[in-house]
């Protein structure tokens, strides 16, 4: 049995578990997710056996951090999956992050989401301040960030090479304005 770690009116959020990697292979297959992705080529199997492990490890770590599967409350549909954890550039910073399939764009899942994490991240973890990224291009990913109430703080090349934009929050805005998140 799988841990829910969220839940939201039409969301659970869960561990990941052994066994799932077709879930992963089935998302990161279709080459639309992949557009804004550093990823031009589908992943085979074994791709998604070594993501899966990777998500995995993460329950270890922190009762918190991790990448967890999205699943439809009604349904038990998997949606995709969200992250949380610390920021590649600043372990002091908590990035946010999502992948979701195709046919779940446009129902404001991420947004959904964001906004429990960030509630969550600054009124239960004393987390102080969550990050989130996205290819400068990936307009629909921006605007869930600045639904979620993030504000742009920069852009950058990630890698080095693709033009990115990181949007913020810190927990003394957060707690100046919550009501867009309760």
């Amino acid at each position: 049995m799988s841990r829910i770690f969220l839940e939201t009116e039409r969301l659970v959020l869960r561990q990941f578990q052994v066994g799932e990697a077709n879930l992963l292979l089935e998302l990161d297959s279709d080459p639309d997710v992949r557009h804004y992705l550093l990823m031009p080529d589908a992943p085979n199997r074994e791709d998604a056996e070594r993501t899966l492990t990777h998500f995995l490890d993460w329950y270890a770590k922190c009762p918190h951090y991790g990448f967890w599967a999205v699943e439809e409350k009604p349904n038990g549909n998997f949606v995709g999956w969200f992250h949380f954890r610390p920021s590649r550039d600043n372990a002091d910073e908590i990035e946010i992050g999502y992948r979701l399939k195709k046919d779940y764009w446009g129902k404001g899942y991420a947004t959904e989401l964001t906004k429990v994490y960030i509630a969550k991240a600054f009124e239960e973890w004393g987390v102080e301040k969550v990050v989130a990224s996205a290819d400068i291009e990936h307009q629909a990913s921006l605007r869930v960030m600045q639904k979620a109430g993030m504000y742009h703080e920069m852009d950058f090349l990630y890698d080095g090479q693709y033009p990115s934009a990181q949007y913020a929050l810190t927990r003394a805005e957060y707690l100046s304005n919550p009501r867009p998140y309760g």
